[in-house]
């Protein structure tokens, strides 16, 4: 049975679940846990849901020596950039320990945060840092894009052995989509192919999935058929999945909000370029965006970020008219 869910209810459902079914399972955090009517603290008491101090050092180091001991912590941080100030943590320590101890210890922590608040939060707060993550040994990176996806994947990171950022993005608090329930796990490392389609690949992560469905929506309009992959989590990365849609549409636009150098879109196409190359009838286009801080003025924040008409622009780039001619 499936019930409509908000995408950040589904992640607190995964976290109510799981702190349920696993009495290891502790969430702490930042402006949480303030007041006897908090939920989580009703249900769990002050022993496992804990107000943090303003320390992301604190609380990130705090959770890998928990993690080590045998719990399950959840951190949450809010904001991925509040993650900065820690990162020997989040880098040097927690996805380590697990490889220099020779696999005697495990370090099962969430670091949940939001990203890519892109509402007039500015250059601090609309960020996307994935890329300084995915590639790091031994750190998992999740990025749902849907409420199903929010608390699949949520449940699993909570149940993973090693350090997972699992990152929720802004822009998709309140959308609202149909959500398994009971015990529901999306696995890491699975892409979803979100909308099947013959012409190009499109693949997109986190909020840009909503836009790429979009534009895919639009140029269906066009003749063109637009097959959107979402990778759901970047580390580890379900390469196949990509390489098998190109192999079948010869095309491929990779759809990221992050900057054009500093993307998940960038280490996708150099997969595509190594292992995909063959298939390929028509050159990468990568849809990002712009190389500078996301401005706090609204037109200016538009213009840097991606949207469904860049998309659909790129698209009909690689596709060409002729393609698409061939098909209306």
């Amino acid at each position: 049975m499936a019930k409509e869910m908000m995408y950040g209810e589904a992640m607190a459902v995964a976290i109510m679940e799981e702190m349920q079914r696993d009495a290891d399972v502790v969430f702490y955090g930042q402006n949480m846990a303030m007041t006897p009517r908090d939920p989580m603290l009703k249900a769990f008491g002050k022993s496992r849901v804990r107000l943090a101090p303003i320390s992301e050092t604190a609380e990130i180091g705090v959770a890998v020596g928990a993690a080590l001991t045998g719990l399950r912590p959840i951190v949450e941080l809010w904001m991925s950039e509040f993650m900065l100030v820690a990162m020997d943590q989040v880098l040097n320590e927690a996805p380590r320990l697990r490889y220099m101890s020779g696999g005697r210890v495990r370090v099962p922590l969430v670091l949940k945060a939001g990203y890519g608040f892109a509402a007039g939060w500015a250059g601090q707060h609309s960020n996307c840092i994935y890329h300084t993550m995915m590639g790091i040994p031994g750190l998992k990176v999740a990025l749902p894009s849907t409420p199903a996806d929010a608390k699949g994947l949520m449940t699993a990171a909570i149940r993973d052995d090693n350090p997972v950022v699992y990152l929720h993005h802004y822009m998709l608090t309140l959308d609202t989509g149909d959500v398994p329930e009971g015990d529901f796990v999306v696995p890491f490392g699975v892409a979803d192919i979100k909308r099947a389609g013959n012409d190009v690949t499109i693949v997109a992560t986190g909020w840009m999935v909503k836009k790429a469905m979009a534009a895919a929506e639009q140029l269906a309009q066009e003749g063109i058929s637009a097959e959107v992959i979402d990778p759901r989590t970047l580390a580890p990365l379900d390469a196949d999945t990509i390489i098998k849609s190109v192999a079948k549409t010869g095309r491929l636009v990779l759809v990221d909000q992050a900057p054009r150098h500093s993307s998940a879109a960038a280490v996708i196409a150099a997969e595509i370029a190594e292992r995909g190359f063959e298939h390929l009838r028509a050159p990468v286009v990568m849809v990002t965006a712009l190389d500078a801080s996301v401005p706090y003025s609204e037109p200016l924040e538009s213009f840097l970020l991606p949207n469904e008409e860049k998309i659909a622009n790129a698209v009909r780039s690689v596709v060409g008219e002729q393609a698409a001619a061939g098909r209306r």
